[in-house]
């Protein structure tokens, strides 16, 4: 039950929980998985054993568990993350019961649906960047008070004179083809303006401000979104954090931990989750393996300059200046890196090679995914393609009153990789319940710039002419 509550004791009601109990219960019951590891992020942290495995395991889970804490508490992409989350989630699930009670199981339900549909759709960076300026509270009202003397002198533009020649100088008629000027100006900047000012990432947190919502809908709307942004660090350090917490297990395991009886238990079970499948990467493998790589390049001196200058290939297997700054670096890396940098920074042609990695591709004519190539340059780019936004497209609004209509324009910035056309059609039906009115994707189908649109009855499909 916990395992499918994503270790939190307390989740609000929705059937997706209950359908993952089910399959993991089945899964362990016929003997096809078995639950080593849980533990989530919070102060302290909190971790399960599971009481039928064997003490060896017990050992093993609880130093891999170590790893993890350490991860959770020392890594910058886990810094803004809300430490009270085991609270915080029984919060949310008293709320949600709340409104369950009040509106009916069936109504919240489908409303949470539409909304967890959505919420890939946040932007990760936010909690570490200021997106938006902050208001200039001095510059507003300044703004203000300007706004107010030109209403309180409606004939703005007038040139002091004295009284016998005021006629003369600002005659009636130029002031008032002044003022319809400036009117049409100002009303001219507003419908011009754009409303959001620039795209945004953010289109739940868009939803939360602009669409029309019932306060419990507004409320859960924003449960998720404060669940979304508490698991992101998760998908976006899973090769670090199980790299890292794999490291410690295996060190502490193999210096400290094990009994002569538990060696050949512990190297089964360890070997079995570092296999590597050559479907997939394994985030256990691949990180371990270059946690290991950095700091032994790091405790031989196998960086900097001096070391990509080196062109003798005899020198460099043989290269060893024994600085004895591994450890320190893996320490370095484990605090500020995320996968995507970690792997853009230390993945290199020599760790490809030993590892036997290698890019693939769809093959039209045999309907199979096969290996495309192995070289460095285009395993790393494919390997980076992966891990960007975890492989999910970027979606931006717009613009939320597309043609004065009040429909809501989002954008798909296109990177060589269409949506997929089922996926995109049902997650603007979700929108549009949210939104209320017909809302419009902006993305490339068939190698054309179109726009998908649904209304709420039926999904469109427009070219948009270059």
């Amino acid at each position: 039950m916990f395992a499918a509550y994503g270790g939190f004791p307390v989740r609000y009601p929705h059937w997706r929980f209950g359908a993952e109990f089910n399959e993991l219960l089945k899964s362990y019951s016929y003997g096809l998985s078995k639950i080593y590891e849980m533990v989530i992020n919070t102060d302290p942290c909190y971790a399960y054993l599971l009481s039928a495995n064997a003490i060896g395991d017990q050992k093993l889970v609880i130093a891999h568990v170590y790893g993890h804490c350490d991860f959770f508490k020392n890594n910058a992409w886990f810094a803004p993350t809300n430490r009270k989350m085991l609270d915080q989630m029984a919060n949310h699930a008293a709320r949600v019961n709340r409104y369950v009670d009040r509106y009916g199981y069936e109504k919240v339900e489908r409303f949470i649906d539409a909304c967890l549909s959505l919420d890939n759709l946040i932007d990760p960076h936010a909690p570490h960047i200021q997106r938006k300026a902050k208001p200039d509270f001095a510059e507003k009202n300044k703004n203000e008070s300007h706004v107010q003397e030109l209403d309180q002198h409606p004939e703005h533009g007038r040139f002091r004179a004295k009284s016998y020649m005021d006629p003369f100088i600002n005659p009636p008629d130029v002031l008032e083809r002044e003022k319809m000027r400036e009117h049409e100006e100002r009303e001219l900047h507003m419908t011009q303006r754009s409303f959001p000012e620039e795209p945004q990432r953010d289109v739940l947190l868009f939803l939360l401000d602009h669409a029309p919502l019932e306060q419990w809908q507004h409320d859960i709307l924003a449960i998720i979104r404060d669940e979304a942004y508490y698991f992101a660090p998760q998908g976006q350090t899973k090769i670090m954090n199980e790299g890292w917490a794999s490291y410690w297990h295996s060190t502490i395991m193999t210096k400290h931990g094990l009994t002569d009886a538990e060696v050949i238990d512990y190297a089964d079970h360890h070997s079995g989750t570092m296999a590597m499948s050559p479907q997939r990467l394994n985030p256990y493998k691949v990180g371990i393996e270059l946690m290991r790589d950095i700091e032994q390049r790091w405790n031989k001196g196998q960086f900097g300059k001096e070391w990509e200058d080196c062109d003798d290939m005899d020198e460099k297997s043989n290269w060893d200046r024994q600085l004895g700054l591994g450890r320190e670096k893996i320490f370095e890396v484990r605090r500020i890196h995320n996968d995507l940098t970690f792997i853009d920074t230390f993945l290199n042609a020599d760790f490809c090679r030993r590892h036997k990695m290698f890019s693939f591709a769809y093959n039209d004519r045999s309907g199979d995914y096969e290996i495309a190539s192995r070289e460095f340059d285009d395993i790393k780019q494919q390997f980076l393609a992966s891990l960007t936004n975890h492989g999910r497209p970027f979606i931006y609004v717009v613009d939320g009153n597309h043609h004065n209509r009040g429909e809501l324009y989002l954008r798909h910035d296109y990177q060589g990789v269409e949506l997929k056309q089922d996926y995109a059609n049902a997650t603007l039906s979700n929108l549009q319940k949210i939104w209320n009115r017909p809302v419009n994707l902006e993305t490339v189908i068939d190698d054309q710039l179109s726009t998908i649109s649904y209304d709420g009855h039926t999904h469109d499909v427009h070219s948009i002419e270059s």
